[in-house]
């Protein structure tokens, strides 16, 4: 008869290495799209009324935007306008 090691068998291991493989492609997806890209925000270059992205919360100077990805005009507005109080 074989003897067993004490420990982890290796299917054991090889389990949890399967098992933890979608765990991680996962957070790694989610990391990879922190932001909405612009058609997602329904951004557009102009304002809406009075409101633009240069009165928003969410604008990083000088084009920038911390949920939206890509360039973006202070000009412009999205669905993510938060107004600034």
């Amino acid at each position: 008869m074989a003897q067993q090691q004490p420990g982890r068998s290796r299917r054991a291991v090889i389990g949890a290495a399967i098992a933890g493989l979608p765990a991680t492609l996962l957070l790694r997806t989610a990391a990879a799209s922190d932001k909405m890209t612009k058609p997602q925000a329904d951004y557009q270059n102009m304002p809406n009324g009075i409101y633009s992205c240069g009165m928003c919360t969410l604008f990083v100077a000088p084009d920038g935007c911390k949920v939206v990805d890509g360039t973006i005009s202070k000009d412009g507005w999205c669905k993510a306008f938060a107004p600034v109080d």
